[in-house]
């Protein structure tokens, strides 16, 4: 007898139940594809690959707590990292491209999810890199838009420390309640503000939470 192909052990994290519940149906129905592992933000996802052996991570651009795009970085500095994927219900090419260099192999739509999270999947573990054509031909017009009018494109300036603090403030924490959440004092936290606003060149926590919904770390 033929030996069955081992199945591809799928770790998913989304913050909304019933889309995990819908993504994991979609992925199990699959011979080759099995959910062996949920979580409900880029936290619990990072802390259960510590305990799950999994070929490949879905994690959603944005949730609380961690974002996708944030726990991707620490995936990726494993020392034998799975592949990954990113889902999001937000057709944009900040995310798209922060996705990129965070190390995911693909970018999914949540609302083409039944049509291409199966071949996202399947092309991320053969190695390749996956994006829907509709969004592909979305994001390389208006990346050439902006580059005709004279736009500044996406780029990353901040530190992964300065991301954390940045969405939680945008989430309306004090800063004697993100010093408790990152576990720093409450004058390194008001340094992480003082230089986020100069970076960004913001000056008020509604200018951040509008910067941190374009940026992925919270959702409008």
């Amino acid at each position: 007898m033929t030996p069955t192909p081992a199945k591809i052990r799928i770790l998913l994290a989304d913050d909304h139940t019933l889309v995990r519940r819908g993504v994991r149906l979609i992925l199990d129905a699959e011979p080759d594809l099995e959910v062996v592992a949920e979580a409900a933000d880029g936290a619990e996802a990072v802390a259960a690959l510590r305990d799950v052996e999994v070929d490949l991570v879905i994690l959603d651009v944005a949730m609380p707590r961690m974002t996708g795009l944030q726990a991707a970085r620490g995936i990726a500095r494993m020392r034998t990292p799975p592949k990954m994927l990113m889902l999001s219900m937000h057709d944009n090419e900040q995310y798209f491209f922060e996705a990129l260099k965070v190390g995911a192999s693909g970018y999914v739509l949540k609302s083409v999810a039944d049509e291409d999270l199966v071949k996202a999947c399947r092309t991320a573990m053969s190695g390749r890199a996956f994006v829907y054509p509709g969004a592909m031909s979305a994001l390389v017009r208006d990346y050439l838009d902006r580059l005709n009018r004279g736009e500044s494109l996406p780029r990353t300036v901040l530190t992964e420390r300065e991301d954390e603090v940045l969405k939680l403030i945008a989430e309306g924490h004090s800063t004697r309640e993100i010093a408790r959440e990152l576990t720093i004092s409450y004058k390194t936290v008001e340094r992480h503000r003082e230089n986020i606003l100069a970076k960004l060149g913001l000056r008020d926590r509604t200018q951040v939470t509008r910067y941190a919904i374009r940026a992925g770390l919270i959702e409008p």
